[in-house]
């Protein structure tokens, strides 16, 4: 995968040299000369591009255009905005990323700038915090499609009356999927016939509107839990016990 990263500093850095490190071919662009120069001695298998990616020109020679995926990471968030606007618009790049340096400036990020996804490393801060001592609620832990889904995670308490459950049995509202069980140190991929276990830690995607309901059915909370008030429990025929 051809993937153009856009900033020289700590975030770029580490993104690019990981990157390579994994296989993709990487170019870094860096405004700062002295830098970009350093640069070229640190990372000597990444192609270094010296200039300023707000310019087309620069993004020209970067060869953004064959580019599969841009990252913008610089730290100024302009910055971030303008290149992810002329990556998608001016050279049709299929995958845009940008960083989000000012959780303010957060809202800015959605298609209409180019960015198909953005990583706000404050928020991300705080998701880990609220994972470490929250259970029972939803953590947001990443904003996707300029913010309209999200990855999310929920820890499943002890007394929830879905621990021991199947996942069939959960009636999961629209537009929300489960992606992974973590359980004891261990990945596990959802079945329908799995059972959840009390403190699963349980990662979703999730339409922004959708994820109150499902906190609920999840934590056995909401109308779609099994045997919660407003739902009728069936036979196995699939009608109502009378």
């Amino acid at each position: 995968m051809k993937v153009v990263v856009t900033g020289g500093g700590a975030v770029g850095r580490h993104l690019a040299q990981d990157l390579t490190d994994r296989g993709h071919d990487v170019t870094l662009v860096e405004q700062r000369r002295d830098l970009a120069e350093k640069l070229g001695q640190w990372a000597p298998d990444t192609r270094i591009v010296y200039g300023d990616a707000c310019e087309p020109r620069i993004l020209e020679n970067a060869d953004v255009r064959s580019a599969d995926v841009v990252v913008a990471a610089t730290g100024d968030d302009e910055d971030n905005l303008v290149t992810s606007l002329l990556a998608k618009q001016e050279f049709g790049v299929p995958r845009v990323l940008a960083r989000v340096n000012h959780p303010k400036n957060e809202w800015l990020f959605d298609e209409q700038w180019g960015v198909d996804a953005s990583v706000s490393p404050p928020h991300i801060l705080t998701a880990m915090v609220e994972e470490a001592v929250t259970v029972g609620d939803l953590v947001r832990l990443l904003r996707l499609e300029g913010g309209r889904v999200a990855l999310v995670e929920m820890r499943l308490p002890e007394r929830s009356p879905n621990v021991g459950r199947a996942l069939y049995e959960l009636r999961l509202p629209t537009d929300t999927t489960l992606v992974a069980i973590l359980r004891e140190g261990h990945v596990m991929i959802p079945q329908p016939e799995t059972a959840l276990a009390a403190g699963d830690e349980i990662v979703a995607l999730s339409s922004v509107d959708s994820e109150a309901s499902l906190r609920d059915v999840v934590m056995g909370t909401g109308t779609g839990a099994p045997g919660a008030a407003g739902t009728a429990d069936t036979g196995s025929d699939g009608a109502p016990d009378a």
